[in-house]
């Protein structure tokens, strides 16, 4: 049947031509050419749909924006170009086929489609932004609104095509060319939504120039020695990546739980990237990590203390990032690391590193003298990274939860892993693997180093060796008191 006989007759009143128009627009969505029979395209219907259509999108650019970000001139022309062309379409067709009623019809039925497609999208922007969606969703949205933005525009090409009996080869051209071209346009255009937050160049306040020597000199002096024949555990936090609050908070978090539960006050530092704490904690960069080392391993008894280090960041392949704009900084890397832990002089360490593809640091940090926890295995990511968060998946798993309720890392570990495979099974992400290796000293003096930890007494290991003398392999053996890093190592071969 041509575009010559069809002839579209309105209703009487607006609702009825109003919903006769959505009832068109759900057959054009599933291909139907039924949508003619439906359709009433009256310049007072292309009007009022004009206006949904816009206000349904400026709605959901607004519920999608984030905070601070202003009215985009040109986000609303990128927009408006498109029912213009098919205005323009709708035009061409009806001189051709000498039918008046054709100009409003693809237009119509285009603008009731984006306004249901731009009222759904903005129903799920809202549930967002209240965090009542699965975290796993938020990957796959985008690609849910670019499939909705193509479906609108080819479900039209697809009865207008068979209207016109186009032959099927031509069809299948015709579809792929307008996914290609509207694809590459809203990729395009992406930069450009009608509210669009100003970017603002990191800057640095003379101020902070100042303080930053100040704090990492301050936070370091805070560093108190140890005391003799008494085990004391030292903390050292580093949170890398400075445009996610999460890190920060994990680290903080976890300093608080070690201070106030563990009694590490006094012997604990945390460096920070962050925003918005310039002023007030000394960033992360290689040489902070360093000076913080080896004031650390000065105060510290090398025979008889523990060092637990974490690091939270964003990372990849031996590599945590270390990010704090308008510094440029370079990122932390395995070696590197280890290299500063030994020249530091601490002997004994409980190592978590809280990033993606965390384990390919475990065979550059593993020693005898060493426990290596990781959030990811060597070739895998691991989740909770988002702005919205207080810890990451693994951070709120082992240390907020698991660590809380246990007096053994071994036993805490196992218990987090089990709890982040779960969450990371209910939102769809491939396992983590979240990996822990013990050196074969440590896996002998873990035991009483974990005792004095978890006691309030906190006794010195000596006398916990002396206490359960009959069990050595759960108590620090006493030769290795005195012992440099080389005879301990040469004492466990």
């Amino acid at each position: 049947m041509s575009l010559t006989s069809l002839k579209t007759v309105s209703l009487q009143r607006f609702s009825l031509n109003f919903a006769a128009n959505i009832i068109a627009t759900l057959w054009m969505l599933v291909g139907s050419t039924r949508a003619f029979s439906w359709v009433k395209p009256t310049f007072i219907q292309f009007a009022v749909f004009a206006l949904l259509a816009l206000g349904s999108n400026v709605l959901f650019s607004w519920l999608a924006a984030e905070s601070g970000s202003i009215f985009n001139e040109q986000g609303l022309v990128s927009y408006l170009i498109w029912p213009m062309i098919i205005l323009l379409s709708g035009i061409i067709l009806a001189r051709r086929a000498s039918n008046q009623t054709l100009v409003f019809v693809p237009v119509v039925l285009w603008l009731v489609a984006d306004t249901l497609s731009a009222l759904l999208q903005s129903l799920v922007q809202f549930f967002g932004s209240y965090g009542w969606l699965p975290e796993w969703s938020y990957s796959f949205l985008p690609i849910l609104f670019l499939v909705l933005f193509l479906w609108q525009t080819l479900a039209l090409l697809w009865i207008f095509s068979r209207r016109l009996r186009i032959p099927w080869w031509e069809r299948i051209i015709i579809l792929v060319g307008a996914v290609a071209l509207l694809t590459i346009w809203q990729r395009n255009v992406a930069d450009q939504p009608i509210f669009k937050q100003i970017p603002v160049e990191p800057v640095l306040e003379e101020a902070a120039l100042y303080e930053q020597p100040r704090l990492l000199q301050q936070a370091l002096n805070s560093i108190d020695p140890s005391i003799d024949g008494k085990t004391d555990w030292y903390f050292m936090g580093v949170a890398g990546f400075s445009s996610q609050n999460v890190f920060r908070s994990e680290i903080n978090k976890v300093r608080e739980l070690f201070d106030v539960r563990f009694g590490t006050s006094g012997h604990s530092l945390s460096l920070i990237n962050n925003t918005y704490s310039w002023m007030d904690e000394p960033i992360a960069t290689k040489t902070s990590i360093l000076r913080g080392l080896k004031k650390i391993g000065q105060q510290m008894n090398a025979d008889e203390d523990v060092l637990f280090l974490t690091l939270s960041s964003h990372g990849n392949e031996d590599i945590v990032q270390l990010a704090n704009p308008p510094i440029a900084m370079d990122n932390l890397d395995a070696a590197w690391l280890r290299e500063a832990l030994d020249a530091s002089g601490i002997r004994w360490r409980v190592i978590v590193v809280s990033a993606c593809y965390s384990g390919s640091f475990i065979d550059e940090l593993a020693s005898p003298t060493t426990v290596v926890i990781t959030a990811s295995a060597a070739d895998k990511a691991s989740f909770g990274c988002t702005n919205t968060a207080e810890m990451t998946y693994f951070g709120q798993a082992f240390f907020a939860e698991s660590l809380r309720g246990n007096t053994s890392f071994e036993l805490a570990f196992k218990d987090a892993r089990i709890r982040v495979n779960e969450r990371e099974s209910a939102m769809g992400f491939e396992p983590s693997e979240p990996q822990m290796v013990i050196g074969s000293l440590m896996e002998t003096a873990l035991p009483a180093f974990e005792q004095v930890l978890f006691d309030k007494a906190r006794p010195s290991v000596a006398s916990l060796t002396n206490n359960t003398a009959s069990t050595t392999v759960n108590a620090l053996p006493e030769t290795t008191a005195n012992l440099s890093v080389g005879e301990v190592d040469a004492a466990a071969e």
